[in-house]
């Protein structure tokens, strides 16, 4: 067969152009999808990059309510009444926290009363007197245990899913798999508390290996939303426009022949998302379009609340707006500026359930009025719990308990007014259904149509997966 038989062209010359007419298609295909071609569309109104689900989801975004330090369980939601009258009697019990290994210790009673709330009679602690009445819309999960009894490794399993730092955390998973819905706000946003981050910092909120986009954006009720967002003096919006279309332009030309060309896209995005916010950052944080009703609804009017309350109440805007993962931090800096109650347990969990309970409360009645709460997953809850046991020879103070704890889910597709699994009598281990925090990520992953062990990202030659290695099911007996 002669060389020439190709329209005139050698074989080498046919395939060579053929690859290259099938590449330029796709690379065309990305750059329309980016809004490259139509300049009269501007980047505010380009379709925002959205994924399929695995599957039809029953929630599309998460608000993740952090109570950092570890709320005792025991007095709170988990009731334990054979724990009635057995104040400061010695008990044995394994134990296992910032102290170490312990097999003994002076029981402190829980140091608030519980009451039967709801349809389905849940008994709740006078701490949350507001929560207590939507506890039909919660799903509380009483045998959570973890890897870690330690704050730094414990937070990192709780939101990476491991106890070493370097790998994405669940929001930024969540956003991988589903992409955003909206392009002028982060798919990822953290609230922190004013007294200050909580331990390990960023590490908290990282995308790890994942491109920098993927990471949490922390974002301020008060003040400027981001801060560092604002342009730099004497760089008029106009200008920065052009830049930005310059870097995309040389970024497309150089699509082919660059090594780092994913990473370099990402850091793109990255800027295009920060032009976008400088206008629609400070209007999701404008509560003048609120009624002064739903500001006080959510406790903005009261010194105690108001921090928490503009979090939750912002939580809900941004819910709205598209935002897929938002994390509250109730608690911040170190011991009693959280819920770390290792000396003064009543002053401790009065302080921040007093600070918390009206502003969740009113965030679950809003989200359920406006019909979003079927649709928004809500997730409560701190690293781990903490012991029946008193941690010191005085006081009330109780230590760090990896071994059994309480967290709740509530709206995206949750069984209201259930509880699964169960401690022992005193509160110190898991004994009925224990459960991981690895069940929790797999059931936030699959009510947002997620499958938690098909969705992987490859790195250091493996299908890294937020849950592990091993297959993980969700919770199914709290699912609607």
């Amino acid at each position: 067969m002669s060389r020439k038989n190709f329209c005139g062209r050698t074989r080498r010359e046919f395939i060579w152009e053929t690859g290259a007419g099938f590449g330029s298609v796709a690379l065309a295909s990305l750059l329309d999808e980016d809004g490259f071609f139509d300049k009269s569309v501007s980047a505010a109104e380009q379709k925002p990059h959205v994924k399929k689900p695995h599957f039809p989801p029953k929630a599309t975004n998460v608000i993740f309510l952090f109570m950092y330090g570890g709320p005792s369980h025991i007095d709170t939601f988990d009731y334990k009444p054979n724990m009635i009258g057995m104040d400061g009697k010695t008990v044995d019990v394994d134990t296992f926290g910032r102290g170490g290994h312990k097999k003994g210790g002076r029981v402190v009673e829980p140091r608030w009363k519980f009451k039967q709330y709801g349809e389905c009679g849940k008994w709740v602690s006078d701490l949350f007197p507001h929560l207590s009445g939507h506890v039909d819309d919660i799903a509380f999960l009483h045998s959570m245990t973890a890897d870690s009894p330690i704050h730094g490794s414990a937070m990192l399993m709780m939101n990476s899913g491991r106890i070493l730092s370097g790998s994405p955390t669940i929001g930024s998973w969540i956003n991988y798999g589903l992409g955003s819905e909206n392009k002028n706000l982060p798919g990822y946003v953290v609230m922190l508390d004013p007294k200050g981050g909580p331990i390990s910092g960023a590490k908290n909120w990282t995308s790890g290996f994942m491109p920098a986009n993927y990471q949490g954006t922390v974002l301020n009720s008060q003040g400027p939303p981001i801060l560092d967002l604002n342009r730099p003096a004497g760089i008029s919006q106009s200008i920065q426009r052009e830049l930005l279309d310059s870097l995309k332009i040389a970024n497309n030309r150089h699509l082919a022949v660059r090594a780092d060309q994913t990473e370099l896209s990402a850091r793109i995005s990255s800027y295009e998302l920060a032009y976008n916010m400088q206008t629609h950052a400070p209007e999701a944080v404008d509560f003048s379009q609120e009624t002064q009703e739903t500001q006080k609804s959510y406790g903005i009017n009261k010194p105690q609340t108001k921090d928490f309350g503009s979090k939750c109440l912002l939580a809900r805007r941004l819910v709205e707006r598209g935002v897929r993962f938002i994390q509250i931090y109730s608690g911040g800096n170190h011991n009693d500026a959280n819920w770390d109650a290792h000396g003064d347990l009543e002053m401790n969990h009065n302080l921040h359930a007093g600070e918390t309970d009206q502003p969740i409360a009113a965030l679950i009645k809003d989200l359920k009025d406006r019909g979003m709460l079927d649709s928004t997953l809500i997730i409560w809850g701190g690293e781990f719990g903490r012991q029946p046991t008193a941690e010191y020879a005085k006081g009330s103070g109780r230590d760090h308990n990896s071994y059994g704890f309480t967290m709740w889910m509530a709206g995206g597709g949750i069984k209201g007014g259930t509880s699964f699994g169960s401690t022992d009598e005193l509160g110190s281990a898991a004994v009925e259904n224990p459960l991981h925090v690895k069940h929790l990520h797999a059931t936030a992953l699959h009510q947002m149509g997620l499958d938690p062990n098909r969705l992987s990202y490859f790195y250091g030659s493996l299908d890294q997966k937020l849950v592990g290695v091993e297959h993980v099911e969700p919770i199914h007996e709290i699912i609607a």
